[in-house]
């Protein structure tokens, strides 16, 4: 299977470094592609230092900070366009996933479309995370499942492999959150394609270096995001 592992960074230069050769060990198969938004701390540079000996890395540099889901669908766009890859997988630059788990989520899509690295079904859980992050995740998805009522967990997950056959019916001129929102959108509308999802059990620790990207206007676009995305014609 033809994959691309892509990593969105903004301000990663320390995880980065040690990230993509973590992933390497794990899938030595794979592209990895990192796209930045311009980091201030220059990350992409630390990239195109470490494309002269790492040949399966990649980067698209971003002109600005625009959020999570325009980065991903920047990137959606290009490998899409390439026509290559079997599929994708959507990860973290600061170890919150562990790439252990990606021989996994390429295992499970034997029998799936859309593999996610589940915190909330058994087996899975989080790490190291101030109790008022784990409060608000799992609040978030318990509200996004009340309103949008998709037979998954885990709403608010990163970590997910997409098979890109189905991530080609995707309309993604339609989604329009930036934030994680962007997170429950994407699966919303890979469920109306009649993708086959399944959850495979992960930890998710706090993050190694760095700060977290959360802030006020990220969880607001995640309130109203379960409600836009209710007004759609979602799948029965």
């Amino acid at each position: 299977m033809n994959i691309t592992v892509i990593i969105p960074t903004y301000n990663e230069r320390e995880n980065i470094l040690k990230i993509v050769p973590a992933i390497n060990i794990q899938l030595p198969h794979a592209n990895i592609l990192v796209v930045d938004d311009n980091s201030p701390d220059k990350t992409y540079e630390v990239v195109r230092d470490m494309q002269k000996k790492i040949p399966n890395l990649s980067l698209l540099l971003r002109t600005k900070k625009e959020g999570l889901g325009k980065a991903y669908i920047d990137a959606f766009r290009m490998i899409l366009k390439d026509g290559s890859r079997d599929a994708i997988i959507m990860m973290d630059a600061d170890f919150s996933h562990n790439p252990k788990y990606l021989p996994l989520l390429v295992k499970e899509s034997l029998e799936a479309d859309v593999v996610i690295g589940s915190r909330y079904i058994k087996g899975g859980g989080i790490e190291n995370l101030d109790a008022w992050r784990k409060f608000l995740s799992k609040f978030a998805n318990m509200y996004a499942k009340k309103i949008i009522r998709i037979p998954i967990f885990d709403y608010t997950a990163g970590f997910i492999l997409i098979k890109t056959e189905l991530l080609k019916q995707v309309e993604l001129n339609k989604i329009s959150a930036a934030g994680y929102a962007f997170l429950i959108e994407l699966k919303s509308l890979l469920w109306k394609t009649g993708a086959r999802f399944k959850e495979l059990p992960i930890i998710l620790c706090n993050r190694a270096q760095g700060k977290s990207k959360m802030n006020n206007k990220i969880i607001l676009e995640g309130v109203w995001a379960p409600w836009k995305i209710r007004k759609r014609n979602m799948r029965k």
